[in-house]
């Protein structure tokens, strides 16, 4: 094995999401295909300026939604291209279903997920909802727990992913707003061509890009072909664990820094232990400090590595233990334990560790704090099960209580009645098989109800809300309407409040049209059927802007198409303003934008404004 030697540094003040984008310099992507999400967002935005100025090559790619960028990752990877995307929560949710075919067609990119929680109800801030989506995808998941974690475990992804005996694709998972956010103290390699040196060049065995030696990528495949490839990608994992602990061992030289794939912090002949994953482990540390000097014997365990799961490490770590607490950010209902604690049980089933005492505990859902102390009480749970069997439940929630009725949201304004939504100010007119419609007097709108009511929590000066109180109070009768995700839902909808006077739904971006579509067509069954008065009127509006367009556009051309009596109203502020400010396709030619920078390599938003009313117009809607 060759010599490494530590290469020069430098120490700066820097969040994880800015340590990602550092990397990016560092590495020079060829294409990054990306659709904003909190709080993942910062990452694109740096990175676009990063090409604004002229300090990367990389192609950057604003798609239509979580889903296009997904699709435009795996094109440009096939070409042999160093490729990078980002993404949270439903982001990686709506971009799924492309994951494995990256995986199973031996791809290598690198993902950020800076992890969040999955609506609903809609949450921005962290837990590992969206990551359990990921254990089944194929995916090599490396966990970075801290914003120097961040920047490191992108070299090594680029690395690993691209090992002959992986080629697979590689996701790099921090906590959204714990690490993503937060500052810290970290080094920087000073010399873009260490990086170089460290990640090696590329080298495909084929690409799409060689007419001379065509190629079929993701074939009709059948059996016994297709379990093959399955057992192929088995293999691959198996290969990638053996990969990665090389790969960081010649990184600790470079560097001083370890990455071990089980990570253990504590009495190495500990009774009891914590395995949990991420930031929370970092906090977890200094209540194993604190118990470990009143003469407690505990450990935590944090994995470097998701997948492939590191089961030989965890099997020799946990030889001593007598007793084990699983605590995961996530849960899957209807279970006992999480995704997480089934993986560890499993394991510890398999080397025949019946012995030892396993508890878990769903913890920090929605973002909820985990502290020293919180900690400490997990620790304490496991310690008291050695004494005392049973002492303490094999699972459960941890700082969650179930609620009282009585606690529920006290009715703040009364419901708006038929008088105040039917004032009689429109008079409509049915001959001769078409609808007259005509306004008594305009004027007379501003003495109508609102439909929202003042209190939301919009910033002075927004002018949606105006906007949308002059079309209401131009509608007569009753009105239910869906948002899609955005400013004007986020302000108005702050459990355990709502400005809302009407009914309101919410769905995101890519499902709001679909969504309204089947509750109106439910109305009009149900008059149908005799279930609601025949003399019952609703409409049905959706609002959407802030990008809504964009990641909606082909659901709600579908909508369109199919002619449902409803009303869309798009706001069009020119942005994506709900992660703030980001290029939308409504933005005009041109504008600079939070990821349509001005500079050097860039001159704004490089193609024109959507063109909203024309493809509703081409769908032939009446």
């Amino acid at each position: 094995m060759k010599t490494i030697k530590e290469v020069e540094q430098v120490t700066q003040l820097r969040t994880g999401n800015e340590m990602v984008a550092e990397a990016a310099r560092a590495i020079d992507f060829h294409f990054m295909g990306y659709y904003p999400i909190t709080p993942s967002t910062e990452i694109s935005e740096r990175i676009d300026a990063m090409k604004a100025k002229g300090e990367i090559r990389t192609v950057m790619l604003p798609a239509d939604g979580e889903h296009g960028a997904a699709g435009a990752c795996f094109g440009a990877s096939t070409g042999g291209a160093r490729v990078l995307n980002a993404t949270s929560a439903n982001g990686l949710l709506y971009s799924l279903e492309q994951l494995p075919v990256q995986a199973g067609s031996r791809m290598p990119m690198v993902l950020n997920l800076v992890t969040r929680s999955v609506s609903g109800p809609l949450d921005i801030r962290c837990d590992h909802s969206d990551l359990m989506f990921a254990l089944q995808t194929g995916w090599i998941i490396l966990m970075a727990s801290t914003p120097q974690a961040a920047y490191d475990m992108n070299l090594i992804a680029v690395r690993l992913g691209e090992h002959p005996k992986v080629r697979l694709p590689v996701m790099v998972v921090t906590d959204g707003f714990f690490t993503s956010h937060q500052r810290q103290e970290v080094r920087i390699f000073k010399n873009k061509s260490d990086v170089e040196s460290f990640i090696g060049v590329r080298n495909d065995c084929y690409t799409t890009l060689d007419p001379r030696k065509p190629v079929t990528i993701g074939p009709y495949m059948n059996d016994p072909d297709l379990i093959n490839n399955k057992y192929q990608l088995h293999q691959a994992h198996e290969a990638a664990l053996e990969a990665y602990q090389e790969i960081v061992i010649e990184f600790e030289a470079l560097s001083s820094r370890a990455y071990p794939a089980l990570e253990t912090y504590g009495a190495a002949d500990a009774d009891s232990a914590l395995f949990i994953l991420n930031s929370a482990a970092e906090t977890s540390k200094e209540a194993v400090d604190e118990l470990l000097a009143s003469g407690k014997k505990v450990a935590v365990f944090k994995p470097n590595i998701l997948r492939p799961f590191p089961s030989e490490e965890l099997k020799k770590k946990t030889h001593s233990l007598k007793s084990i607490v699983i605590a995961e950010r996530s849960d899957s209902p209807g279970s006992i334990g999480g995704p997480i604690s089934h993986e560890v049980k499993s394991v510890l089933f398999s080397d025949h560790h019946c012995d030892i005492a396993a508890i878990s505990r769903v913890f920090g859902l929605g973002g909820k704090d985990f502290n020293e102390e919180d900690a400490k009480s997990l620790l304490v749970d496991g310690l008291k099960i050695i004494q005392e069997p049973g002492a303490v439940p094999a699972f459960g929630f941890f700082g969650a209580d179930q609620g009282q009725s009585k606690a529920l949201p006290k009715t703040i304004l009364p419901a708006l009645t038929r008088e105040e939504v039917s004032p009689g100010l429109v008079k409509v007119n049915q001959k001769d098989g078409a609808l007259h419609v005509s306004i008594v007097d305009t004027a007379l709108l501003a003495t109508r109800s609102k439909r929202i009511a003042p209190g939301h929590g919009a910033c002075p000066g927004c002018g949606i809300f105006s906007g949308l109180d002059q079309f209401f109070k131009g509608i007569e009768g009753d009105v239910v309407v869906l948002y899609h995700t955005g400013c004007a839902m986020v302000v108005t909808t702050d459990y355990p409040f709502s400005a809302h006077r009407i009914t309101y739904l919410h769905n995101l971006f890519q499902n709001g049209a679909p969504t309204l579509s089947g509750l109106v067509e439910v109305f009009h069954e149900k008059k149908r059927r005799g279930e609601i008065s025949t003399s019952e009127e609703i409409t049905f509006v959706m609002i959407t802007g802030d990008g809504g367009m964009d990641i909606g556009m082909g659901p709600t051309i579908g909508t369109a198409l199919r002619n449902h009596p409803m009303i869309i109203l798009e706001y069009d502020n020119q942005g994506y303003m709900n992660t703030g400010g980001q290029l939308s396709y409504s933005t005009p030619f041109g504008n600079e934008t939070s990821t349509s920078h001005v500079g050097k390599q860039s001159v704004g938003k490089s193609f024109h404004h959507k063109d909203t009313a024309s493809i509703m117009a081409a769908t032939g809607i009446p």
